[in-house]
């Protein structure tokens, strides 16, 4: 019994002895594979939207009130107590319900070129950043509000070839100052058609439905449909009959003049590719049409007028998660090196970053809306910073410098930090955030107090008032500081103190991106 039982006892052990080893290999193994992803630099992908970061939440939830501000037609639940409707004849001239849309800033236009633009710019948004708009309880209000946009901008397309680009008359509006529910002066309407071409102003209309038509997808796939109908339809008449706006139409120039329309065709057909899946699209940004247009290599600034920084960011997304038959394209891989080009630029340590800033870090390219280029750039930081974390990408390469996506993201908390008070004025340029904001926003209805009524010429006596506005144009983002980093609050200083519905669109972008932290999805459909 005895022999047994010290038998027993030295084969447990040598089989304990056997096990022991196995989990320290595997162990060993394990930990060696860890330091291997390690040391590839790649963070960990972020899963569902985590802690909110309040002061993003609250700016967030004020600027999204903009757009509301800048609502045309028959406003239901309107949450602005000193708004009401107007614009209700707009179109009525050709028989089209053009009373929808938005004003552009200030004043009571409707520009579509650049309101297009805020329509393609939300619902990238709300395509990356849905769920933590969801979170803080915007996705809601920013459906609405782009649905506001490509309503009118459905009904400004009524036959294939034609499009009505403009309501209003900028001298007889700028002429007046009074409020929108009180305009009584004649509202034009310019349209393009072939020919008058306007093959920005189309494209730019097809990227922003064919962009929506993904965000209201299973929301409302009847309106999906139509919306992607017209986009497809707008395309085709932008590319088939190519011509500038700025051209056919001389008079625009004054205003939104347009310095080119290739860039607005790849980012249309960027658009239809996400939107359709189809070859087709893919093929005309990455062929012949790429190769003339995209200027690969060459960093831009995202803008209104030029959308080429945006379209390199947007097609970058196809080569950090497309199909290999796709992502492998050696033209799409030239975009994507162009999009790295331009975060370069932007990150200030890297070798080849931009000199276009203010003394404390603004990117500052225009003294017009000066806030828009480094809003509309933290913005695309923000997303590709993202499409590397969700793609396990370490790093990009600056000239031989390594940077990660937390370098990229860090840039674009500086410029909303410095938009939201942490610049040398300390006050906010984000109407109605903060303790310290403008109060002379160059603003008519704003300007104007609620229970008064005056007509065209009457008004402008509150443009030059000494009286702060009474009406808070609440979630604006006026122009922003000189390149001294001064800012003048003076109603009559426009340069500064105007608003725009495409600033609020990337400022809303921007802060959506922030708001917290999470993956963005692989896939838009």
């Amino acid at each position: 019994m005895e022999e047994k039982k010290k038998s027993g006892g030295w084969c447990g052990w040598f089989i304990v002895l056997i096990v022991v080893a196995a989990l320290g290999l595997g162990i060993f193994f394990s930990v060696t594979r860890i330091r291997r992803k390690s040391d590839s630099g790649a963070a960990p992908v972020p899963g569902p939207p985590g802690a909110v970061t309040k002061k993003y939440a609250d700016a967030l939830k004020i600027a999204m009130q903009f757009f509301d501000v800048q609502k045309s037609g028959k406003l239901v639940n309107n949450p602005i107590s000193w708004r009401g409707d107007s614009a209700l004849n707009d179109g009525s001239g050709a028989r089209l319900d053009l009373s929808k849309g938005m004003y552009d800033a200030g004043d009571h236009m409707k520009f579509n070129f650049p309101m297009a633009f805020t329509a393609t710019v939300l619902s990238w948004t709300i395509l990356e950043y849905g769920d933590q708009m969801k979170v803080v309880d915007q996705l809601e209000p920013a459906q609405a509000s782009l649905r506001w946009i490509t309503d009118y901008l459905v009904n400004s397309h009524p036959t294939d070839n034609v499009l009505y680009i403009q309501v209003g008359n900028p001298e007889i509006d700028h002429g007046c100052w009074n409020k929108p529910e009180n305009m009584t002066e004649a509202r034009p309407l310019l349209q393009v058609n072939t020919s008058a071409p306007g093959t920005e102003v189309a494209a730019e209309t097809a990227a922003a439905l064919a962009s929506a038509s993904l965000v209201f997808k299973t929301v409302d796939s009847t309106y999906s449909s139509l919306l992607l109908r017209h986009a497809r339809q707008l395309f085709s008449f932008a590319d088939g009959y190519r011509g500038s706006y700025s051209v056919s139409i001389p008079e625009v120039q004054t205003y939104y003049n347009s310095t080119g329309y290739g860039d607005e065709l790849l980012w249309a057909a960027s658009w239809l590719y996400h939107a359709t899946g189809e070859k087709s699209y893919f093929d005309y940004v990455t062929g012949a049409n790429g190769d003339a247009f995209a200027n690969f290599g060459s960093p831009t600034w995202f803008s209104w007028d030029n959308k080429l920084a945006g379209t390199q960011v947007l097609l970058s997304r196809v080569s950090f998660f497309g199909p290999n038959d796709v992502s492998n394209s050696n033209s799409l891989l030239k975009y994507r090196q162009s999009a790295e080009a331009v975060m370069c630029g932007l990150l200030p340590k890297s070798p080849t970053a931009t000199s276009s800033r203010t003394d404390n870090g603004l990117i500052w390219v225009s003294q017009w809306n000066a806030l828009q280029h480094p809003v509309a750039s933290a913005f695309l930081a923000t997303i590709y910073s993202d499409y590397m974390l969700t793609s396990r990408t370490a790093r990009i390469s600056c000239n031989g410098n390594r940077f990660t996506p937390s370098d990229l993201r860090k840039f674009s908390i500086s410029q909303v930090d410095y938009v939201l008070g942490k610049n040398p004025m300390k006050m906010s340029y984000l109407v109605g955030y903060g303790d310290k904001y403008p109060q002379f926003v160059h603003h008519r209805g704003a300007s104007i107090p609620a229970d008064v009524n005056p007509g065209c010429r009457d008004g402008f006596r509150w443009l030059d008032s000494d009286s702060p506005n009474p009406n808070i144009a609440m979630g604006a983002l006026v122009g922003g500081p000189f390149l001294n980093e001064s800012y003048i609050d003076s109603r009559n200083n426009s340069m500064q103190a105007e608003p725009s519905t495409y600033n609020s669109a990337v400022i809303v972008g921007l802060l959506s991106s922030l708001v917290t932290t999470s993956s963005v999805v692989q896939s838009f459909s």
